[in-house]
């Protein structure tokens, strides 16, 4: 019996000019309207897929690597993907939507207040992708905290909003049009917050969900020993990065599940979901090519590398001697240690290897066949996700790339051949279906 998985998109580089100055983009369409976006999220709910995550960052960067984003809009400019949200629910019937949200940004009230309009008005199939980026905390007057706190100060915002969603007891919302009472007060949590990161006052001016949806639902990424803690206590869907074979995709939901049993969780009330950038191609000899082709980058194609990666890690490593290592305390300690593990690879020794190592890894790629990389044909994906889900009891994938629909339906024509037909095999909720591979 085929094991049923999760499938969702995540939106890489956010609700940006994607793909600026590629000739295969140009379709006369403007990143700044949400047709482009409303095409392709009809394709994926068309084909099964359950989820679609937005990813976001606040802000352009450090002084010293603004232009490294700008210049080729890597990464920025970028507008708020929480507006828009309401543009793709509109469109679609049973897709859940996650955008991005720092927890330092908005502040608890505020959060609450917006991403309970959102689960009203999208049918329950509202979500939120919960980050800690520290660096943009400058644009809001916050202070910048280390990698730890910032996740102390996540999950006080978190408990903040949930209790604020939940200021509307039992029985509060009467409805009564005979007595014509719409709510008793009495039964509303007037409570007080005061704690170390935020102080505010409940109840919320905002409708309690119904009891069978539920709340909005809490994603959240990260690879690191707290951010898997995190992730175990808070979230329903976990966006897992790890090497995927079975030993490592089983060892990485050994740890998530541990974490949720010390949080006096199930662990089938988190989804693991390994994210996943596949390269789908028509032949076995197209993918020779393709590997072959990566072998031994230009210095060009390094430096196109190390400037990406420069614009993640808010670090320029371009102005770094490429012939020697990074050497300590380069990077600031609001960058993630799986920002940096992402960065060196998994074979890869950030105190001894070289840029020019690190960078011939990124740009190499690999067969799905040999999992050696994430280039095949759609057959060879299709027995990859199979493999895993029966050999892992994997939850499911998260395909990342763009939300154009050029690649959307490239993507979709060659994995999923059968989408006009396809049907989500779950609940209208957000993560909640499962799409056939």
């Amino acid at each position: 019996m085929t094991h049923l998985q999760h499938f969702g998109r995540f939106f890489g580089r956010g609700f940006g000019p994607q793909g600026w100055g590629r000739p295969d983009y140009r379709w006369n369409y403007e990143w700044q309207k949400p047709a482009i976006y409303q095409q392709a999220v009809r394709e994926l709910e068309q084909a099964g897929f359950d989820l679609l995550i937005i990813e976001d960052a606040l802000s352009l960067g450090s002084p010293e690597t603004l232009n490294l984003r700008v210049n080729p809009a890597y990464g920025g400019p970028k507008h708020d993907p929480l507006l828009l949200a309401p543009y793709l629910f509109g469109v679609t019937s049973h897709l859940g939507v996650a955008p991005t949200v720092n927890a330092g940004a908005y502040p608890p009230y505020l959060a609450a207040r917006q991403f309970a309009t959102l689960q009203h008005l999208s049918d329950n199939r509202f979500g939120v992708n919960v980050v800690t980026d520290v660096k943009s905390a400058r644009h809001f007057g916050l202070p910048e905290l280390g990698h730890d706190a910032a996740y102390d100060r996540a999950e006080e915002w978190l408990g903040g909003i949930r209790r604020l969603w939940h200021s509307w007891g039992e029985g509060a919302h009467v409805n009564d049009r005979q007595t014509g009472q719409f709510a008793d007060a009495s039964k509303l949590d007037a409570f007080h917050h005061q704690g170390e990161y935020f102080n505010f006052d409940g109840p919320l001016n905002a409708l309690p969900f119904e009891a069978a949806a539920g709340d909005p639902t809490v994603v959240s990424p990260g690879g690191s020993g707290r951010s898997l803690g995190f992730a175990g206590a808070n979230s329903d869907v976990q966006l897992a990065l790890a090497p995927l074979s079975i030993d490592s995709v089983t060892a990485y939901r050994a740890k998530i599940h541990a974490a949720a049993a010390r949080a006096g969780r199930l662990p089938s009330a988190i989804n693991i979901l390994f994210v996943i950038k596949p390269e789908i191609v028509d032949s076995d000899e197209e993918v020779d090519r393709i590997v072959a082709a990566t072998r031994r980058p230009s210095d060009d194609v390094l430096r196109e590398i190390l400037a990406a990666q420069s614009s993640d890690l808010e670090t320029d490593l371009t102005v770094l001697d490429i012939d020697h290592s990074i050497g300590p305390g380069v990077f600031g300690k609001h960058v993630s240690q799986g920002t940096v593990n992402n960065l060196v690879g998994a074979a890869g020794d950030i105190e001894s290897d070289t840029l020019r190592q690190i960078a011939t890894r990124k740009a190499s790629k690999g067969r799905i066949s040999d999992k050696s990389g994430f280039v095949g044909t759609a057959a060879q994906f299709a027995d990859f996700f199979e493999e895993l889900g029966e050999g892992a009891d994997n939850d499911g994938f998260i395909i990342n790339g763009d939300l154009h629909p050029v690649t959307v339906h490239r993507m979709l024509d060659q994995l999923c051949p059968s989408c006009g037909t396809a049907e989500s095999c779950g609940t209208p909720s957000a993560a909640a279906g499962c799409a056939r591979t």
